[in-house]
Formats: structure tokens, sequence, C-alpha cells
């Protein structure tokens, strides 16, 4: 969203900017009432009624008396987000199931649809087409169109959405943005996986008060998503979060990327089977169910996780004193986590990270959203661009 007006803004601009506060406050923070609208953002009275008044007359908003009434005296009404009059569509693209849903105003999913392929399995023609048909038939169900389009990939995503290369899914300079855009016929915003982790963490999850926060991502590989004073990092052409492949052992295991080492051979999916006693290339399933199944027997989890542990540490001990952020959120598998390794992950950073010593401490958590957070993050997305229009 863009900053507050300035002394000479015209006054649509205004109504503008303060139009898509409202919608912000609305769609992230829940119901309220038009006095703690006008406190949050300050604004009169008379402009949360003008806005609010607009809003319920296009069917955007409702009004109604909270059922949590306190004290005597007139009741305030609630200002409700409505939320089949603005929804998104929000794809995630993963190695072995895509997803595609309908998200409404305020955060409610309206609808899903997925399926499951083999890994690598299936050309990007034929994925997109799928998703393509799932798009255009939870619009049917719906009624209405969406207001705007967000899709994560787990890989090297340009600003417009070309993707340079996916690895895992087999990819190489395939334009998402444009063919689904032309399938659709509206535009869509594609991002990385662990970029839009990040964006439903800071805006949804564990990590809405942190102005500095990173989220790394462990699926099939290892990525990484940076907020940086309240915004997204995106980098040189929106290219950023490679985090997997910090070389963090020279000489060590051969890395898709051509390097040796790379911290995604140490602490990926496959490493993580490796540590857990199973097959590489493991049922997802059974890889967390294992990991739940170790939440109770902590000192057991540390035994058999202890160089998977190590590895761990090293890595999010780097991106700590790279980045200095307020905050570390561990995503997809690694939100599987015995809480005892998570534990021995972070003490391990507080001992060894001069950036951790000097700002007092820098918090690392397990992910809230789970599986959830890339969905969540492609429909948030999809709701920057729409609600600022």
């Amino acid at each position: 969203m863009s900053g507050p007006p300035t002394a000479g803004t015209r006054p649509d601009e205004v109504r503008r900017h303060n139009r898509t506060a409202l919608l912000r406050r609305l769609h992230v923070g829940g119901p309220c009432t038009r006095a703690e609208l006008a406190a949050e953002l300050g604004l009169n009275r008379s402009t949360i009624k003008a806005l609010v008044d607009g809003l319920a007359d296009a069917g955007v908003v409702v009004e109604q008396v909270s059922v949590k009434r306190t004290g005597a005296g007139r009741p305030s009404l609630l200002v409700l987000p409505q939320p089949r009059s603005l929804w998104v569509l929000a794809v995630d693209v993963g190695v072995e199931q895509t997803t595609v849903a309908a998200v409404g105003f305020g955060g409610e999913v309206l609808g899903t649809r997925g399926w499951t392929l083999p890994r690598g399995a299936g050309s990007p023609d034929d994925l997109l087409a799928k998703i393509g048909t799932a798009c255009r038939r939870l619009a049917e169900r719906i009624g209405s169109e969406p207001v705007g389009v967000g899709v994560s990939v787990p890989g090297v995503v340009r600003r417009d959405g070309f993707v340079h290369e996916a690895p895992n899914l087999h990819w190489a300079g395939v334009p998402v943005g444009e063919r689904l855009s032309a399938a659709l016929h509206r535009p869509v915003l594609v991002g990385n996986d662990a970029e839009l982790g990040a964006l439903a963490e800071h805006t949804r999850g564990v990590a809405t008060e942190a102005a500095d926060m990173v989220f790394v991502s462990v699926d099939v590989g290892v990525g990484g998503g940076v907020i940086s004073e309240r915004a997204a990092l995106r980098g040189s052409g929106g290219y950023v979060g490679e985090l997997g492949h910090m070389v963090v052992r020279p000489g060590g295991r051969p890395c898709y990327c051509g390097c040796q080492g790379c911290w995604e051979t140490e602490v990926g999916e496959d490493a993580l089977c490796r540590a857990l006693g199973m097959p590489e290339g493991s049922p997802r399933e059974a890889v967390v169910n294992e990991l739940r199944a170790l939440a109770g027997e902590p000192q057991e989890a540390l035994r058999r996780l202890r160089e998977f542990t190590d590895w761990l540490g090293i890595g999010l001990i780097n991106i700590v004193n790279l980045l200095g952020p307020q905050l570390v959120v561990l995503g997809d598998l690694l939100a599987a986590l015995p809480e005892a390794v998570v534990n021995e992950a972070a003490e391990t950073v507080r001992e060894r990270s001069l950036v951790s010593r000097a700002v007092g401490g820098i918090r690392i958590v397990a992910s809230p959203l789970g599986k959830e957070a890339k969905i969540i993050g492609a429909a948030e997305l999809a709701f920057q661009q729409a609600l600022s229009g």
C-alpha cells in the first residue's frame, strides 16, 4: 500500500488512498466499528462515514449490531466485510500437488480444487491448462468474476511472472503469468513460493508485528522469503531468496544447481528423510507423521535428528548474520519439526550469531500456517493489487 497523502495531493487521490486503507484494515483485521476505523486510520468520523456508506451501497460491507454488546446506550454497529463481494483466485503450484482456491474479502475460503501428480510429471502446458479450467469452474460456482489472481511457484520467478527455472518441476523459461493471463482474460501475479509464504506470515501468521522477518521453506527444495521494513525484499528482477544454495559444506553432496554442499543438500526433504531413516522421496504425509511421532519424545528427536539440527543451525546463523531479522519463521516441512529440534537450532543461533547477540536474541519459530502458507500468500498477493485500485 502506498504512503499517506502529502500536501498538494488531489482530492480523488486522497479518497482512493483512504478507501484502500479502510479496505486493507477490514480485509486483514476483520470487523470493527466506525469509531475504531477512525482511530486506527487517523481519519475523522465524517470521512469514515462517507467511505463506509459508499462500500455498503456497493455491497462490499454491511453493518450490524455486535452480539457482544457492553454497557448502556445506543449499541455500536460493526462494519463487516462481505467475502463474495470481492474475491480472488489463489493458485499453489507444488511439486506433487496443485491447489486452486477462491478466497473472499476478509480471507474466507469460498471454494477449492486440487489434484496430485507424481513428482516432475506433466508438462507446463498441461498443468497451466488444468489450472485455467479449475479457475473458470470456481468462478462459475461462485457466480461472479474474481478481482485478481495470484500464483505461487517453487522456482526462480521474475517480477513479470516469467519462471526462469523451477528445477523440481523440471520447468525452465515458462511465462506463467502471460499464459494464465491469456487463459483467464485478466492480469495474473506470480511469486516464488517462499516469498509468498513470507507474505502470508506477515499478513495473517506469526509475523504480523515484525518489521523484518525471514521465512525459510523446506519442501523438495529450500527457499526463503524476506520482509524488510514491512515490505518484500525482491532483489534484482525479483530474484531473491535462494537460501538453499548457500554453500555450507564444500565438497559435500552434489546439488542440482551444479554446486556441491549447498544447504539444500543438508536440510532439504531428501536430507530429512535420510535423517529419519526413511527412503529418499518418501511420501510427504509419511515424513510429517514420523516427525509428529517424535514430538512427544524430545530426547529421541534430538538424537535422531542431531546432524540435521546442526546443519539447520549453521544455515540459520548465516541468514541471521546476513539479514538481521527480528524473526525467522520455519515453514513447510520445517513447521512439522519437533519443538525440541526448533529450540535447539534457535539456541545455536543465539550462541553463535554475532547479530543475534548484538540485538538481544532473534526469535525462531515454526510456522502456524503450515502447508496453507503458500495459498494464503498467493491470495494476499492478488488482494494487494485489487484493493489498491
